[in-house]
């Protein structure tokens, strides 16, 4: 090649999304969770920086998608037993609730009614205690914690919460 030809620039291809086949089935984004600077920064700063438009609050959700939140701060942070948050983060399904309350992705109505769809659940389980108690059995594992949030918020969902 002499010196008077040039030579076209390659434009790289942008990355396609992968196409999901005709009749999959499609998951919900996952949803919105906490960061560590939300769980940390206390309620009256976080309403402080909003006033001055530097923060934007989350808005409460319903007591299904609050369930599911519930779940995904669990699997995020991890799951314990007997504490509602570890030393180390990791928390069990009253902290997470806990965590989701204090950064205000959720009202103290909206999960009291999650914690009713929870307690339906377990009773038809067969199991007559509170989710916590439940929550802290040496016997219950990360599955069927799962399983408990993700049931009551197909029954929240159901009927229409």
């Amino acid at each position: 090649m002499s010196r008077t030809q040039q030579r076209t620039p390659v434009r790289p291809q942008a990355p396609t999304r992968p196409v999901a086949p005709v009749g999959a089935r499609v998951l919900p984004d996952t949803p919105d969770i906490p960061t560590w600077t939300q769980r940390l920064t206390p309620k009256h700063v976080r309403t402080a920086l909003a006033g001055l438009g530097l923060y934007n609050n989350p808005t409460p959700q319903p007591p299904s998608i609050h369930l599911q939140q519930t779940l995904a701060v669990i699997e995020r942070y991890g799951h314990c037993k007997s504490l509602a948050v570890s030393p180390t983060g990791r928390v069990c399904i009253h902290g997470a609730q806990g965590v989701l309350e204090n950064a205000g992705y959720v009202t103290p109505q909206a999960r009291g009614q999650a914690v009713q769809y929870m307690q339906e659940v377990l009773a038809t389980w067969g199991v007559r205690m509170q989710f916590f108690a439940w929550n802290d059995l040496p016997d219950t594992p990360l599955k069927d914690v799962e399983t408990l949030l993700t049931s009551a918020s197909h029954r929240a969902r159901a009927n229409g919460a």
